[in-house]
């Protein structure tokens, strides 16, 4: 599977430790080590962070070739607390690097973001409309590509106009139950939320084929022709949820594309997910065969599909 994924690429700033991240960079990082060929399309400063950045995504095996280095701006920034739960709460610094994306028009026939099976975007740089801009471009630019949105809403740092803008590029959006909730409420008034009713309303509206709303620990929810499914959660003890979210995005997308059942993909992401809550920072060593043969061992009615 080829992949176009565009975005921020920050350091998530947790007490004395960073930790490299962001949404986009998280997600791209799972799908490559799930064995897929994947552009990342961010930016950097001209500092430390930024050659660190670069030099991480490296040793990861993921390519640094679509980053932009900024000299005048900083690499990004995120200050993450975390509750007693482990969910986390983000301070992100603006302007950084992250804003300023851009790909030359010569470079968008590069066969890495040529006619990819899948372009992923989240939320969080496209409020730089520079970068919505080169979303919309790669977009329109490939126009049998399908496109997940990972929607990741971070306080200050969205608007329900850009939301729905997104929402109407997607084939498939992925976001959690407060944030699904939020919107409706927002687009809807004073009508009673339910992940039903929320689903009807997003997908009638925009056009997705499949939407998901992740429960965390609970699991989570698909909706697709017409339908909502309920999927059980892997309960482990969670260190922080960081990543958690984009690991499940990369879960389920592989599965997807594979052709497996929904049932198989949801397990799939949900393991991921839960093994990446587990673990600290967004990004935390793990393996295929680690992954199956938790989820195997939790549900063994799963079955055995390959990869």
């Amino acid at each position: 599977m080829r992949i176009v994924s565009i975005g921020e690429l920050l350091w998530d700033v947790m007490g004395d430790r960073e930790f490299l991240g962001g949404a986009p960079l998280n997600f791209s990082v799972s799908s490559r080590r799930l064995g897929n060929e994947v552009a990342f399309i961010s930016a950097v400063g001209a500092d430390q962070r930024g050659a660190l950045a670069i030099e991480s995504m490296e040793a990861l095996g993921l390519s640094a070739k679509f980053i932009r280095v900024i000299p005048e701006q900083e690499t990004g920034t995120a200050i993450v607390t975390t509750d007693k739960s482990g969910n986390a709460t983000f301070v992100i610094k603006r302007p950084a690097a992250f804003d300023f994306l851009n790909i030359e028009d010569s470079r968008l026939s590069d066969t890495a973001v040529r006619d990819p099976d899948w372009i992923y975007f989240g939320t969080l740089a496209q409020t730089s409309a520079r970068n919505e801009a080169l979303l919309d471009r790669l977009v329109a630019g490939s126009p049998k590509s399908g496109r997940f949105y990972d929607v990741n809403l971070r306080e200050g740092h969205w608007n329900p106009e850009l939301v729905q803008r997104l929402s109407g590029l997607a084939s498939i959006i992925k976001l959690n139950e407060p944030e699904a909730e939020t919107l409706f409420r927002i687009c809807c008034g004073a009508q009673q939320f339910s992940p039903e009713r929320f689903c009807e309303y997003w997908s009638g509206n925009y056009g997705a084929e499949v939407l998901c709303i992740t429960l965390g620990e609970r699991g989570c929810m698909i909706w697709s022709n017409g339908g909502l499914q309920r999927f059980h959660g892997y309960p482990v003890k969670t260190v922080d949820t960081v990543g958690a979210g984009d690991a499940f995005s990369a879960a389920f997308l592989q599965g997807l594309q594979l052709g497996w059942p929904m049932e198989r993909t949801a397990s799939f992401a949900n393991a991921l997910g839960a093994i990446v809550a587990a673990r600290p920072g967004a990004i935390p060593s793990w393996t295929i065969e680690e992954c199956l043969r938790f989820m195997e061992s939790a549900n063994p009615d799963t079955g055995n599909h390959p990869l």
